[in-house]
C-alpha cells in the first residue's frame, strides 16, 4: 500500500513537473549566463519549488481556504503568469525574464514557480496530501515529493551541456518556438480553470 502510494505519488509529480519539458525554458531564461551560474541558479529553483510544494501539502487546503481561493482561480492566475513569459520569449526578451542585478529572482519567477511549481504541480500535492492519511502514507509523500526534486535537479544541473551542442542561434531559435507552445499551454491552463467555474 505504502508502496504503491509512494510510486503512483512520484510518477504523478514528475508527470506534471516535466523535468525533461523544463529544460528549454530553463535555458533560454539563463541564456548568457555560464555553466556555474547556471547550476547555482538550478539549484536555487528547485529549492524554492520544493518548498512552495512542501507548504501546499502541509497545509495548502488551510491556505487556499483562508484566503478563499478554489482551484480554478489558482490554474487561471498560473495560465496568466505562464502567457507572460510566454510572450517575452516570442519577443526575444527570454534572457532578460525576471532578472535581477544578482540574477536570483530568475530562479524564483518564472523557474520555481510557475513552471515547476505551478498550479498543477500544487493541485497534484494538494489531492495527495488528501490521500495520505497515515503517517506512513505522508512519509511516502514526502519522499516522493523530495525524489521527484532530486531528479529535477539533476535534469536540470546538466541542462547546461546542450549549451554546447544547441550554441547561441539555437537557444534563441528554441526560445521562439517554446514561446508559441508556453502560451499554447498556458491558455489551455487558463481555460481549463474557467471551466472549473462552470462557465
Amino acid at each position: 500500500m505504502v508502496t504503491k502510494f509512494f510510486v503512483e505519488a512520484l510518477v504523478t509529480l514528475l508527470v506534471i513537473i516535466d523535468p525533461i519539458g523544463n529544460i528549454p525554458t530553463f535555458l533560454v531564461v539563463t541564456r548568457g549566463r555560464d555553466q556555474r551560474a547556471r547550476r547555482r541558479l538550478a539549484t536555487e529553483a528547485v529549492l524554492v519549488a520544493a518548498a512552495v510544494l512542501a507548504v501546499f501539502a502541509l497545509a495548502g487546503s488551510q491556505i487556499l481556504d483562508y484566503l478563499g481561493i478554489s482551484i480554478p482561480a489558482l490554474e487561471v492566475s498560473g495560465g496568466l503568469l505562464l502567457l507572460i513569459v510566454a510572450l517575452e520569449l516570442l519577443t526575444g526578451r527570454g534572457g532578460s525574464i525576471g532578472t535581477t542585478e544578482e540574477g536570483i529572482s530568475v530562479a524564483v519567477v518564472p523557474l520555481a514557480t510557475p513552471l515547476i511549481a505551478g498550479p498543477g504541480a500544487i493541485a497534484a500535492v494538494l489531492v495527495l496530501a488528501k490521500r495520505a492519511a497515515t503517517a506512513p502514507l505522508s512519509v511516502a509523500l514526502a519522499g516522493a515529493l523530495v525524489g521527484s526534486m532530486v531528479i529535477l535537479w539533476v535534469v536540470l544541473h546538466y541542462a547546461s551541456a546542450l549549451v554546447r551542442i544547441l550554441k547561441e542561434s539555437g537557444i534563441a531559435l528554441l526560445s521562439r518556438v517554446f514561446g508559441l507552445l508556453l502560451a499554447a499551454i498556458a491558455v489551455q491552463l487558463a481555460a481549463e480553470g474557467i471551466r472549473g467555474f462552470g462557465l
